[in-house]
């Protein structure tokens, strides 16, 4: 008669601290990575229409929130949120939107090696080569699929501050922290 075969032991289960660990950790690994929008919109009437009715929609705020109670003054600050919204769809509609990602650190600092400055930028303090990493960046970066020869083609058709926002847009979320040091 053979002796039956010993029972295995259950593997020991997590210990509630390092479950915790895992489920913080797989939230952390989850988190979406920040991202800028740039509007571009070429009709300046609407912009404007939209900064004055914004304005407007927050001073009727502030005088009702100043005067509980006022139904006149809470009709008059939701009759200027409602020109707001409409203002914005109508700013919306006429607009392009171009979306951008912040990179993950080592692909950020591999494209910024793959353009390394010129000699005289680097005596001038550069980190990249001011010529060919913008496009770079603004290609990787570009949620849209932009090109490096598209992107390329927009910094240097678009005016000088045009061309800045679309750069500042794509480098900005790029620097952009959510994460603070906290007390405790």
């Amino acid at each position: 008669m053979s002796r039956p075969a010993q029972a295995k032991r259950p593997a020991p289960s997590a210990t509630p601290a390092e479950g915790a660990w895992s489920a913080k950790m797989e939230r952390l690994r989850l988190r979406a990575r920040p991202q800028n929008r740039l509007r571009v919109c070429d009709d300046n009437d609407l912009r404007q229409r939209y900064d004055e009715a914004e304005q407007a929609a927050r001073r009727a705020k502030f005088v009702a929130e100043a005067n509980p109670g006022d139904d006149l003054a809470e009709r008059q600050a939701a009759d200027a949120d409602a020109a707001r919204d409409q203002a914005l769809a109508a700013l919306d509609a006429a607009s392009e939107f171009l979306t951008f990602r912040a990179l993950p650190r080592p692909v950020l600092e591999d494209l910024i090696s793959e353009h390394p400055p010129t000699e005289q930028q680097a005596e001038e303090g550069a980190i990249f080569n001011a010529t060919t990493f913008p496009a770079a960046l603004v290609s990787a970066a570009s949620v849209d699929g932009m090109s490096r020869e598209e992107a390329e083609e927009l910094l240097n058709g678009w005016s000088a501050p045009d061309a800045n926002s679309l750069w500042d847009a794509a480098w900005q979320v790029q620097q952009e922290s959510r994460v603070e040091l906290g007390k405790g």
